[in-house]
C-alpha cells in the first residue's frame, strides 16, 4: 500500500505535481504517489451539496437504501472528485449559486492536505439547467432542424454560461438512438437514425468543449432499446444492431467531437449491466473507441448493481465490479466508492492498481481544467452581478432553433392563417408555458416543487404568441393535459363551434418518474395521445370547424382518425422558451416551416412501433396482417412551396476503399421561398447479413427563392456502406449499392446505383464517418 507523505509547507513549492510547467502525466504521477488509498478514493467520489438540511433526500429517486448520505465534512478530508448540481438543485439567483459554489470549493480545497478542489458538474441538455437560464429546444427539435451548425452554436452558448459560473462539466448530450418512442426519455434523444444522432450530437460536443466545458456522452450503451420502451428494463439486442445502431453516435462524438467523459447506461444487455461490463466500458469504449477521459456513473448506477441488478451482495462488491469495469467516478454522491471501496482495497479484494488507474484519469482531467492549481473562480465577481444566464443573444438563438424545428405535417390550405378574426385557440396546452419544456429543464425538473416562485424566465405560451402575431385571436384553454373533466371537452367544442377556425394544442407535459406524460420514468403503454386528448380532438373535429392540430410533444403520437380530418397538423418537440413564438410564427406565415421529422409518426397507437431503419421483413409484407408502416416517415415535412428533383448523377465504379460522387438538382417550383432538406439514402441489395432497406447517408439544407435551383453534391466514401459482418468485424463488401435522393426516407424520386469493386475490406478506427455535401446555386 502507498503510505501518506506528511505535508511540508517549506518544500511544497518544490513538489513536482505543483509545477505547472511539467507535463500533466508527470504531475499526476508524482501526486498519485503521495496519496493514500483513502485519498485516491476521495478523487473518485461525488457529493450532492444541496439541499443543506440534514436527512433531506438528495434526488427524486434515491439508491434504494433509504440511508442518509454522508455530510460534506465527513468526506472532504480525503479529497473530493465532484460537486453535483450546485446550480441545478434549488431555485436561487445566479449570484447566490455562484457564491455557494465558490464557498464549497474553498471548503473542499481546505479540507484535503493537497488543496485540490472538485470538478463541478451540471445538467445542460436543454440549456444550463439552473434557475433563470435560457431553455433551448429539446433534442428531438435539434433533430428536426437537420442543422448541425446551429446545434453547435447553441452548445457553445450553453457552455459559455456554465464556464462563467465556475462549472467544469456538463452531462450532455444524450446519444441514445430512438428504438421505441414509448420510452419516456425519447424527449431527450435526437432521433431514430444513428447518423443524424452522430452528426448533431458531435456538433453539440464540439460546441460545449470549445467553450471549455467537459462534455459527457450519455448513455453508454443500449438504454433507448430497453424492452417495450420501459425505463431501465433489459435491452434485448444482438451484437450487430448494438454496434451498427446504438454505438455509432459515440464513435463520432469521441473521435471527431473530442468528448472527455462518458456516462454508463442503467440497463443490462443480455444479462450484463453496463456498470459492471468491463468489455463494454474498457474493451470497447477505451481500447477500441479511444476514450482518454473519464467514465462517470449515472446517478446511483453503482448502487443499483446491488439493489436492482442483484449482481453484487454489498456496496463494496458493487464498487469492485464498477471499478474493474472502468467507472472512474461515482455520482451523484458517494455511496460505494467511499468506505466500502477502501475496505475492499485494504483487504486485497480490489488491486490498488485499479484505484490508481481511475484516480489517474480523474487527476489528469483536473490538471487539464487547472484544478491542481488551487480553488477556481477567485478572479470572478464576488457578487455574481455580471452573470446573466438568459441574455438576449441566447433567446435569439433559442428562437432560431425553435423556428427551424417546427414540422408542418399536413395542410389543406388553412395555413398560413390570414388573420386572427374568428380564430380560437383551445386545448390543454394552448396557454401552458410548461408545454414548451422537457423534463431536464429547470422549471420542469425542479421548479414544479416550488410553485410559489416564478419560472425565472419569460416563456410565452402558444396563445400569448399567437395573439401577438394575429390580434383578435380568442383563447379557450383547458388546464388538464389528461383532459379528465368532461367540461374541458364541452368547453372546447363550444368554442370551436362558434369559431371560423380552431387551433387545438395537444401533447405532453414533461415530468419525472410518473409526474408527467413524457420524461424520465414517464413511459407510455401505447402511442395514443395522453389521457382523453384523442377524444377531445375527435369532438372538436366533429363540429365541422376547420381545425389546426398543434402537437407540443416529447415523442411522436399516433394520429389515426385525427390527421386525415384536420385542416392542418403542426409538430413541435418541446421547443423551449421561444417555442410559442416559433409555432405562432409558422401558423401566421411569418416563419417558413423547414423542420423534418427526426422520428417516424406511427399510424396506429397499438401496433408496436418500427423505426424507419429496418430490414424488409421488419416492414410491411404479405406474410403478416400487421402493417407497422408510419403515417409520416422519417425525414418528412412540408413547406409553403413545392420542390422538384432531377439531374441525378452517380459516379463509380469505385474500390472498396474509394469514393463516389452523387449529385442532384433541386428546384423551387412554387411561388414562395422555402427550405428543402435534400436527403441521400443508400441501400445494399445483396449483403452477407440482413441489412436495412435504406439508411441515411447525408443531407443538405437548401433555401431557394421561387424558381431558383441548386445542385447538391455528396462525396460518399465506401466506408459509409460498411456494417458489422458475419464475424462481427466492420467491413465494406464489394457489390451494388443503391442510391436514393429526395425529401424523406419514403419520398426519393431519384434512384440510381453504383458498384464497389475489389476485396472485402476490414475497417479500423480511422474509417470515414461522414458524407460532406456541397451546394451550388444554378
Amino acid at each position: 500500500m502507498t503510505e501518506a507523505v506528511p505535508a511540508a509547507s517549506a518544500s511544497a513549492t518544490r513538489e513536482p505535481w505543483r509545477d505547472r510547467g511539467l507535463p500533466v502525466a508527470e504531475r499526476v504521477a508524482d501526486l498519485l504517489a503521495r496519496m493514500t488509498p483513502e485519498e485516491k478514493a476521495g478523487q473518485l467520489a461525488g457529493y450532492w451539496a444541496m439541499p443543506a438540511e440534514p436527512g433531506a433526500p438528495v434526488a427524486p429517486m434515491e439508491d434504494d437504501s433509504h440511508e442518509l448520505a454522508p455530510t460534506l465534512d465527513e468526506v472532504i478530508d480525503r479529497g473530493l472528485g465532484q460537486l453535483t448540481r450546485v446550480f441545478g438543485t434549488t431555485p436561487v439567483p445566479a449570484a447566490e449559486s455562484a457564491a455557494r459554489l465558490r464557498e464549497l470549493q474553498r471548503r473542499v480545497a481546505a479540507g484535503n492536505r493537497f488543496g485540490i478542489p472538485a470538478i463541478a458538474h451540471e445538467e445542460c441538455l436543454n440549456g444550463f439547467m439552473t434557475w433563470g437560464a435560457t431553455v433551448f429546444p429539446s433534442p428531438p427539435a435539434w433533430g428536426a432542424t437537420f442543422d448541425a451548425e446551429l446545434v453547435g452554436e447553441m452548445a457553445a452558448a450553453i457552455g459559455a454560461s456554465m464556464r462563467a459560473a465556475g462549472v467544469h462539466q456538463g452531462l450532455a448530450p444524450v446519444l441514445d438512438v430512438v428504438r421505441d418512442p414509448r420510452w419516456g426519455r425519447t424527449e431527450e434523444c435526437i432521433g431514430e437514425d444513428p447518423y443524424l444522432v452522430s452528426v448533431l450530437g458531435t456538433a453539440y460536443v464540439q460546441g460545449l468543449e470549445r467553450s471549455g466545458i467537459v462534455s459527457t456522452l450519455k448513455h453508454f450503451a443500449g438504454y433507448s432499446a430497453s424492452r417495450a420502451g420501459r425505463n431501465m428494463a433489459p435491452t434485448p439486442i444482438g451484437p450487430r444492431e448494438f454496434a451498427d445502431v446504438i454505438v455509432e453516435p459515440f464513435v463520432m462524438a469521441l473521435r471527431d467531437g473530442g468528448a472527455r467523459s462518458v456516462m454508463h447506461s442503467y440497463t443490462d444487455v443480455d444479462g450484463m449491466p453496463a456498470a459492471a461490463d468491463e468489455r463494454l466500458l474498457t474493451g470497447l469504449l477505451r481500447d477500441r473507441l479511444g476514450l482518454t477521459g473519464i467514465v462517470v456513473a449515472d446517478y446511483f448506477g453503482i448502487s443499483f448493481l446491488q439493489t436492482r441488478h442483484h449482481v453484487a451482495a454489498t456496496r463494496g462488491d458493487a464498487a469492485a465490479l464498477a471499478l474493474r469495469a472502468g467507472i472512474d467516478m461515482e455520482l451523484p454522491t458517494v455511496r460505494c466508492y467511499g468506505t466500502p471501496l477502501i475496505e475492499q482495497v485494504r483487504q486485497g479484494k480490489v488491486p490498488e492498481e485499479l484505484l490508481d488507474r481511475a484516480a489517474t484519469r480523474v487527476l489528469t482531467l483536473k490538471a487539464e481544467l487547472g484544478l491542481l492549481d488551487g480553488p477556481p473562480g477567485e478572479d470572478r465577481e464576488e457578487d455574481g452581478a455580471a452573470l446573466d444566464f438568459d441574455p438576449p443573444e441566447h433567446r435569439a438563438l433559442a428562437r432560431r432553433l425553435a423556428e427551424e424545428s417546427v414540422v408542418l405535417l399536413a395542410n389543406d390550405g388553412a395555413l398560413p392563417l390570414r388573420s386572427g378574426s374568428g380564430v380560437v385557440v383551445a386545448g390543454p396546452l394552448a396557454d401552458d408555458p410548461f408545454a414548451m419544456m422537457g423534463c431536464y429543464t429547470f422549471p420542469s425538473h425542479v421548479g414544479r416543487a416550488h410553485p410559489e416562485l416564478p419560472l425565472g424566465i419569460e416563456i410565452p405560451t402558444l396563445a400569448d404568441a399567437l395573439r401577438d402575431e394575429l390580434p383578435g385571436v380568442r383563447v379557450a384553454a383547458s388546464a388538464d393535459v389528461l383532459v379528465a373533466d368532461d367540461a374541458d371537452i364541452e368547453a372546447a367544442v363550444a368554442a370551436a363551434r362558434d369559431a371560423g377556425l380552431c387551433v387545438l394544442a395537444l401533447g405532453d407535459r414533461a415530468g419525472l418518474f410518473g409526474r408527467g406524460t413524457s420524461g424520465e420514468g414517464c413511459d407510455a403503454e401505447t402511442l395514443a395521445l395522453p389521457g382523453r386528448q384523442a377524444e377531445l380532438a375527435g369532438a372538436v373535429l366533429d363540429t365541422g370547424t376547420p381545425t389546426v392540430i398543434v402537437l407540443l410533444t416529447g415523442r411522436p403520437y399516433a394520429l389515426e382518425g385525427i390527421a386525415d380530418r384536420a385542416a392542418a397538423v403542426v409538430q413541435a418537440f418541446l421547443p423551449g422558451e421561444e417555442g410559442g413564438r416559433a409555432v405562432a410564427g409558422v401558423l401566421a406565415g411569418r416563419v417558413e416551416p423547414s423542420g423534418r421529422m427526426p422520428v417516424s409518426v406511427p399510424r396506429s397507437a397499438t401496433i408496436p412501433p418500427v423505426p424507419y431503419l429496418h430490414s424488409k421483413m421488419d416492414g410491411p409484407h404479405d406474410w403478416s396482417e400487421v402493417d407497422p408502416g408510419p403515417l409520416y416517415p422519417f425525414g418528412y415535412g412540408l413547406t409553403w412551396t413545392r420542390f422538384e428533383y432531377g439531374g441525378l448523377r452517380v459516379g463509380g465504379p469505385a474500390g472498396t476503399d474509394g469514393s463516389v460522387r452523387v449529385g442532384a438538382v433541386v428546384r423551387n417550383t412554387g411561388d414562395r421561398a422555402g427550405t428543402e432538406v435534400v436527403q441521400l439514402y443508400l441501400s445494399d441489395p445483396v449483403a452477407s447479413v440482413v441489412r436495412p432497406e435504406r439508411w441515411l447517408a447525408g443531407w443538405a439544407r437548401v433555401r431557394l427563392e421561387p424558381g431558383e435551383a441548386a445542385r447538391v453534391e455528396f462525396d460518399v466514401h465506401a466506408d459509409r456502406t460498411s456494417f458489422t459482418g458475419p464475424d462481427l468485424r466492420r467491413i465494406v463488401e464489394p457489390g451494388e449499392i443503391g442510391v436514393h435522393v429526395g425529401g424523406s426516407s419514403a419520398d426519393t424520386p431519384l434512384e440510381g446505383s453504383f458498384t464497389l469493386e475489389g476485396p472485402v475490406r476490414v475497417l479500423g478506427a480511422d474509417r470515414v464517418l461522414s458524407v460532406p455535401a456541397e451546394v451550388t446555386p444554378l
